[in-house]
C-alpha cells in the first residue's frame, strides 16, 4: 500500500481540433410547443445556436484533472463540467468514450451537443449548458483525496446544480457527490441523468442487472421484454427473440430504460478487450437505468460521422437519480437540498456482471457442470474468502490471498452433476468475515410485462375535482410541451370553485407566469376553503404562497402576517421565515430579522441563502468574527457559494484583513466569471432582503466591457431607488437603456418590477417596454407582450426585433396574419442579414400561399442571408422542386454540407429524392429507363453530404414501382417483378405519419399499383379502398399532438391548425384512393380541394399531375 501514489488533481489546459460554431441568433426563441427529450424544448431566456462550422480549428480548453494509482480523469468545465475522459491505467483502456474531436451536432437543447465522456444532465435532458462554461473549484480533503467540483445556477428555473467529482489514493473508482438545491421561492422540478457515453463494436453489451426483464421507452409510452425483445419496438419486428443488449443487434435508434430493478449497478462491457464500465448508486433514489443508441445501420453511421471524425460508434449507458424515465421530473421544494452519490468504474475479465458495489464486482456463470465466478475489485484486499454454496450447503471453498484492481480473479468450479443456477450462491467475505459481495441467482418464473403508459385525459372527460388537480400537476411536473395544466386546474374551480388543491395550484400558475394579481385572488378563495371549519389548517402552503405574491406586488405589511401565518406548519417555516426574515431586513429590524432567520436555519440547516442572509446581519450589527464562521461554514457546505465568498471579502474588508480581503474577492471574481448572471443571482438575493447597498456593490464588480448587459444597469437604477438614490437610479435607468440590446431575454419575476419602474422612471426608453414583453410572452401574458412590443415600437421603430416578435405574437396569438406580415416584412427590411427572421418571413408567405416563383425569387434577392441557414436553404430547394426545376433542385443539394436536427431528420433527405423520382418519371415518359434506374438507384443510398443516414425500414415503395416500370421498359421481367414486389410490402392501414421513422400513409398508394403490377388486383383494390376510407372516417376528427412526443422540431415558428391539416391530409388520401381504382376525375376533385387549403404539400402536387401511364391498373 505504501507503494500507491497519492491522488492528485491540477488545473491545466489541452488543444483538441474543434469545429466551431456561429454565434448564436439575437432573436428570442419562444418555442412553446416544441418537443425536446419527450417534454418542453423551450428554451427561452437562452440564446440559440444552429450554426455549425466544417472548418476544423485547434482550440485550447482549460481542464481538470483528477489522478491517482489506476485511473485518470479529464473534467472540463467550459463544456456543461463533463467529465471528458476517463482512463484505466492497468489496461491502458478508457472506460468512457474519448472524443478525440470537438464536432458539436445539433442534438441539444440549446443546440450544439458533444458526444462522448459522461454528461451531466440537470435539471432536464440533454443539460441547458452542455456545451458553455460552468463554475469549478478543487478541494484537496484531509484523507488524501482530491475533489473538483463544477456548479452552476440553471437560468431557466433558477436552481442549483453541483457534482463533486473525488478520486482517492487507493480506489478505482470516481466517486460523484450530487447536490442540488431549489434556491427559488416556489417548488421546482427536476431530473438528473448522468450520461457516460461508451465506445461499441458488435463485441459490446449493455450490461442490466439480472432482474431486469422489461424495459420501457421515452415517457413509458411503450414496453418491450428484455434482454430478449419478442414484439416490435421502435418499428423493428422482433419477433424471432433478439438480445437487444448486444449493441450488433440494433438497427435503428434506440432508447430502452429499466422497468424496475433491486440491484445498485448498471455497464457495459466490451467482450473484445474484456473490459467495461459500471455505474453503481443505490437504488431506491437511483432507479434509473437506460441505454441510448444512433443504431448501427446507415442512420446510425451517418450521427457517428455527424459527431467525430475517427473515433467511430457509441452507445449512452444512462443513470438516472430521482428519476427512472425521460421524461420524469421530481420536486425540489422551496430552499430543499437534495444529495446523493454515485459512482462510475472501470472492470476487467468479469464478462456479464451479476452483482457490483462499490468495492467488488461478481459474475456466476453454470455452464454444463461447471461453475465460473470471477471477481473484480476496486482496491487491493487481502485475505478474502470465496465461498459457494449449493442449497445453502457449502461445496466450495478458496482463500484468496491478495486481489486489486490491477487484475481479476475467476475459478471454475466443478460441480458434481449440472444443477439449475438459482440453487447456487456466491459470497466472498473479507478477513474478518463481513461479507463483501454476494450473488444468489432468482428462481425462474413467469414475469409479467408492465403496460406502457396512457395519455392524459381531456379535462371534460375526467370524473373527479381531484383526478383534475393530479392531471395539471403532472403537466406542470413534466414539463408537457403540448398540454396544458390550467385547462385542468380551471376545469376543477367551474365544477367546484372553493376546491384547495386547484385554487392554491392555479394560483402558484399564475405567479410563476408573473400576474400576481390574479394569482392572490385564488390564494385567498384557497385559505377560505381551507379555514372553513378551522383557522389553524393542517398545511398552510396557500398562506405562504398569499405571502409571496403580496411581498412582488410591495404590499409587505400584508405579506408578513400571510408569511407568519404560513409558518405555523411545520413543512412551511423554513421558507416562511426566510421571507419573514426578509422583510424585517426591508424594515430595518436587524435583531428581529436574526430572531427569525435563525428559525429558518434550525428547519433547514443547508439553506445556504439563509445563512447568507445571517451573515450579511451578523455582519451589519457588527458582529463580524460570528459572521466570518457562518460563512466559511457554508462554504463547508457549498464550496461554490457565492454569498458566503462575498460575505468573507466584506467581512475581512470591515477587519482590516487585507491579505484574506483581496483572497476572497479574487475567489468571488473567478467564481462570477464575469457571466452577467450570476451577478444578478447574487444581487438579486441582498436585494430580497432590503440589502440594497450590497446589491448595488456586487453589480458594480461587473465589468461593462464589450458584453455589457442591460439588465446589470436597470437592476442597479431599481436598487439605488430603494436606497433613496434617484439621481443615481435615472443615470444607471438611462445607462442600461442606451446598452446594446443583443442576448438580454429576463425571464426573473423580479424583473418585471425592476423594468416596469425603468419604463415609469424613464418614459423615453424604448428597450424596456421590449424586454419586459419578451419575458411576459414567454410567462403566457400575451396581449400584455403585444402592448409592450407596441410601446417599444412607438419610441423606437427602427429596431428589427421588436417588430420580429411582435408580428409573431399577431400572427400566432391574435390570428391577425394582416398584421403579422406587416411587421416581419419590416423586421427584415430592417435587417436584411437576419437569416432567422427571413426563413420565418418565407415560412409566412407560404402559410399565406404565396405562389411558389414569388417565394423562390424573393430568396434568391437575398441568397447570402439564404446560404446561412439549413432550414431556409432547403425551403429554397423545395421551391425549385415545386416549379419543376429538378435538375436545379439537384445541383443545390449536391453542393452543400447539411447539418440536420436529431429528430428533425428527414427534410433534405426529402427533397434529395423527390428531385430524383420525378426526373426519373421524365425519364420514363421519354423512353430514358436506364437514367431512370441509375436517378432511382440513388435514392436508395443517401451521401454524406446530406448529414443523414437511411433507416432498414425506409419507406421505398414508390422509389421501386418507378424502377420496376423502368426495367419493364427495357425488357427486364424478372428485375420489373423484383422491384414491384419490393413495392408491395408496406404497412396495412394508413394513419398520419407524425415522426421521420413513420412510414408515410401515401406510400400505400404505390403499395396497391404494385400488387397490381402482381396481378394482385384484389388486393391493391383493398389498399386504395383502406385509403379512402381512412380518409372519409378520418376527416372530421378532432386533431391534438401525440402527447407521447419525442421530438417534434417542426413546430417552431406558427401554429399550424391541425384540424385543417388533418382535412388536407384525408382528402389526400381520399384522392389517391379514387385515383388507384381509376376514378380520375373524383381522384383529382380531392386532390385539388386540398391543394386549395395547403398548396406546400408536395404530394399532393405530385400526384395532381401524375400522368396516367403511371396509375394504369
Amino acid at each position: 500500500m505504501s507503494n500507491i501514489m497519492d491522488a492528485k488533481i491540477w488545473v491545466d489546459t489541452i488543444d483538441l481540433p474543434t469545429y466551431p460554431v456561429g454565434e448564436p441568433n439575437k432573436n428570442p426563441l419562444f418555442l412553446e410547443k416544441r418537443v425536446y427529450q419527450g417534454s418542453s424544448g423551450k428554451i427561452y431566456p437562452l440564446a440559440f445556436t444552429d450554426e455549425l462550422i466544417d472548418e476544423k480549428v485547434m482550440k485550447t480548453y482549460e481542464v481538470v484533472y483528477l489522478e491517482n494509482e489506476y485511473i485518470k480523469v479529464m473534467i472540463m468545465p467550459e463544456m456543461g463540467g463533463k467529465i471528458y475522459r476517463a482512463y484505466d491505467k492497468t489496461n491502458n483502456y478508457d472506460f468512457v468514450y474519448y472524443n478525440h474531436v470537438v464536432k458539436p451536432a445539433l442534438v441539444g437543447l440549446a443546440g450544439p451537443w458533444v458526444s462522448g465522456g459522461i454528461e451531466f444532465n440537470w435539471p432536464q435532458h440533454h443539460r441547458p449548458s452542455t456545451f458553455s462554461p460552468i463554475e469549478y473549484a478543487i478541494e484537496e480533503n484531509e484523507d488524501g483525496s482530491k475533489t473538483c467540483w463544477v456548479s452552476e445556477i440553471d437560468r431557466m428555473y433558477g436552481t442549483k446544480g453541483m457534482a463533486g467529482f473525488t478520486v482517492y489514493k487507493d480506489k478505482a473508482y470516481i466517486e460523484v457527490r450530487g447536490q442540488l438545491y431549489n434556491r427559488t421561492e416556489v417548488p421546482q422540478t427536476f431530473l438528473w441523468w448522468a450520461n457516460p457515453a461508451v465506445e461499441v463494436n458488435d463485441y459490446t453489451k449493455s450490461i442490466f442487472p439480472p432482474d431486469v426483464h422489461a424495459v420501457f421507452d421515452h415517457g413509458k409510452r411503450d414496453v418491450s421484454r428484455f434482454p430478449i425483445a419478442t414484439g416490435v419496438y421502435y418499428k423493428m419486428d422482433y419477433s424471432e427473440g433478439v438480445d437487444i443488449s448486444r449493441y450488433k443487434n440494433l438497427q435503428v435508434p434506440t432508447s430502452y430504460m429499466a422497468y424496475h430493478s433491486d440491484y445498485n449497478f448498471v455497464g457495459g462491457y466490451d467482450f473484445s478487450v474484456e473490459a467495461g464500465i459500471l455505474h453503481i448508486a443505490d437504488h431506491h433514489i437511483s432507479p434509473g437505468k437506460k441505454q441510448w443508441t444512433w443504431g448501427n445501420g446507415d442512420f446510425g453511421q451517418a450521427w457517428d460521422r455527424n459527431l467525430t471524425d475517427e473515433d467511430g460508434p457509441y452507445i449512452e449507458l444512462m443513470t438516472g437519480i430521482y428519476t427512472d424515465n425521460q421524461p420524469d421530473f421530481t420536486w425540489l421544494a422551496p430552499k430543499e437540498e437534495k444529495t446523493f452519490k454515485q459512482y462510475f468504474m472501470p472492470y476487467k475479465k468479469v464478462g456479464e456482471v451479476k452483482n457490483a458495489t462499490i468495492d467488488a464486482v461478481l459474475n456466476l456463470e453454470v455452464v454444463e457442470d461447471i461453475a465460473r465466478v470471477m471477481l473484480y475489485t476496486t482496491s487491493i484486499f487481502e485475505g478474502l474468502t470465496m465461498s459457494l454454496y449449493l442449497d445453502d450447503e457449502l461445496i466450495y471453498e478458496q482463500p484468496i490471498e491478495e486481489i486489486s484492481p490491477v487484475a481479476a480473479i475467476e475459478e471454475s468450479i466443478e460441480l458434481k452433476s449440472k444443477v439449475e443456477e438459482y440453487r447456487l450462491e456466491v459470497i466472498v467475505r473479507k478477513s474478518n468475515g463481513q461479507e463483501l459481495i454476494s450473488y444468489r441467482p432468482a428462481k425462474p418464473e413467469i414475469l409479467q410485462t408492465p403496460d406502457p403508459a396512457k395519455p392524459a385525459l381531456e379535462p371534460k372527460d375526467i370524473k373527479t375535482c381531484e383526478e383534475l388537480f393530479l392531471t395539471g400537476l403532472h403537466i406542470e411536473q413534466y414539463r408537457h410541451a403540448t398540454y396544458q395544466p390550467e385547462d385542468y386546474y380551471l376545469e376543477a374551480l367551474k365544477r367546484d370553485e372553493g376546491d384547495i388543491r386547484n385554487n392554491n395550484a392555479y394560483g402558484l400558475l399564475m405567479y410563476r407566469r408573473g400576474n400576481f394579481e390574479e394569482s392572490e385572488k385564488y390564494f385567498r378563495k384557497a385559505i377560505e376553503t381551507v379555514t372553513a371549519k378551522n383557522p389553524n389548517p393542517y398545511d398552510s402552503e396557500p398562506y405562504y404562497n398569499l405571502g409571496l405574491t403580496l411581498k412582488k406586488q410591495g404590499r409587505y405589511s400584508e405579506a408578513y402576517d400571510a408569511f407568519y401565518k404560513s409558518v405555523w406548519s411545520s413543512a412551511w417555516q423554513d421558507s416562511g421565515y426566510y421571507e419573514i426574515a426578509c422583510i424585517n431586513c426591508i424594515n430595518e429590524e436587524w435583531e428581529l430579522g436574526l430572531e427569525h432567520i435563525d428559525k429558518s436555519i434550525v428547519r433547514n440547516y443547508h439553506n445556504t441563502k439563509a445563512r447568507n442572509l445571517k451573515s450579511s446581519i451578523l455582519r451589519i450589527l457588527g458582529r463580524n468574527e460570528s459572521s466570518v464562521k457562518l460563512a466559511l461554514e457554508t462554504i463547508d457546505i457549498d464550496p461554490i457559494d457565492f454569498g458566503a465568498v462575498y460575505e468573507l471579502y466584506k467581512n475581512y474588508t470591515i477587519l482590516d484583513d487585507k491579505e484574506l480581503a483581496d483572497k476572497y474577492f479574487k475567489r468571488l471574481n473567478d467564481l462570477l466569471r464575469g457571466y452577467h448572471h450570476n451577478y444578478l443571482e447574487l444581487a438579486i438575493d441582498y436585494g430580497n432582503g432590503g440589502l440594497y447597498e450590497d446589491a448595488i456593490d456586487i453589480l458594480s464588480l461587473y465589468d461593462e466591457g464589450e458584453d455589457s448587459y442591460p439588465l446589470i444597469n436597470y437592476y442597479m437604477g431599481y436598487y439605488y431607488m430603494r436606497a433613496d438614490d434617484k439621481d443615481k437610479a435615472v443615470e444607471a435607468y438611462e445607462k442600461a437603456a442606451a446598452i446594446k440590446p443583443d442576448y438580454c431575454f429576463p425571464n426573473r419575476l423580479e424583473s418585471i418590477l425592476v423594468l416596469a419602474e425603468a419604463m415609469y422612471i424613464n418614459n423615453k426608453d424604448s428597450k424596456a417596454p421590449y424586454y419586459l414583453a419578451n419575458l411576459l410572452y414567454d410567462k403566457k401574458q400575451y396581449q400584455k407582450a403585444i402592448k409592450l412590443w407596441e410601446a417599444s415600437i412607438e419610441k423606437d421603430n427602427t429596431f428589427a426585433i421588436a417588430s420580429r416578435n411582435l408580428a409573431l405574437a399577431y400572427v400566432n396569438k391574435n390570428d391577425d396574419t394582416k398584421k403579422g406580415l406587416f411587421y416581419l416584412e419590416k423586421a427584415f427590411d430592417l435587417d436584411q442579414t437576419d437569416a432567422r427572421v427571413l426563413f420565418e418571413l418565407d415560412q409566412l408567405y407560404k402559410k399565406l400561399q404565396r405562389p411558389y416563383k414569388e417565394r423562390l425569387t424573393f430568396l434568391e434577392e437575398h441568397m447570402e442571408t439564404v446560404e446561412k441557414r439549413d432550414d431556409l436553404f432547403i425551403e429554397y430547394i423545395t421551391l425549385y422542386n415545386n416549379i419543376g426545376d429538378y435538375s436545379k433542385a439537384l445541383e443545390l443539394i449536391a453542393n452543400r454540407k447539411f447539418h440536420p436536427w436529431e429528430g428533425g431528420e428527414g427534410k433534405v433527405t426529402t427533397q434529395y429524392k423527390r428531385c430524383r423520382i420525378e426526373l426519373a418519371k421524365e425519364a420514363i415518359v421519354s423512353n430514358k429507363a436506364e437514367e431512370a434506374i441509375k436517378l432511382l438507384q440513388e435514392c436508395t443510398v443517401y451521401p454524406h453530404n446530406l448529414g443523414e443516414g437511411k433507416l432498414p425500414a425506409a419507406a421505398e415503395n414508390d422509389i421501386y414501382y418507378f424502377m420496376g416500370m423502368a426495367y419493364e421498359l427495357i425488357g427486364e421481367e424478372s428485375k420489373a417483378v423484383e422491384c414491384y414486389d419490393k413495392a408491395s410490402y408496406g404497412i396495412d392501414e394508413p394513419t398520419d405519419a407524425m415522426y421521420y421513422n413513420d412510414q408515410p400513409a401515401d406510400m400505400m398508394f404505390y403499395q396497391g399499383l404494385a400488387l397490381a403490377k402482381l396481378n394482385r388486383v384484389s388486393e391493391a383494390k383493398g389498399m386504395f379502398n383502406k385509403l379512402f376510407d381512412y380518409g372519409e372516417n378520418h376527416i372530421y376528427d378532432n386533431k391534438k399532438i401525440d402527447y407521447f412526443a419525442v421530438s417534434l422540431p417542426d413546430f417552431l415558428v406558427f401554429e399550424d391548425d391541425l384540424n385543417v391539416k388533418n382535412r388536407v391530409h384525408c382528402l389526400y388520401l381520399m384522392g389517391l384512393g379514387e385515383l388507384g381504382i381509376g376514378k380520375i376525375n373524383s381522384g383529382l376533385k380531392y386532390l385539388q380541394e386540398a391543394y386549395q387549403l395547403n398548396m406546400n404539400h408536395q404530394g399532393i402536387m405530385v400526384h395532381r399531375e401524375l400522368n396516367e401511364k403511371f396509375v394504369k391498373m
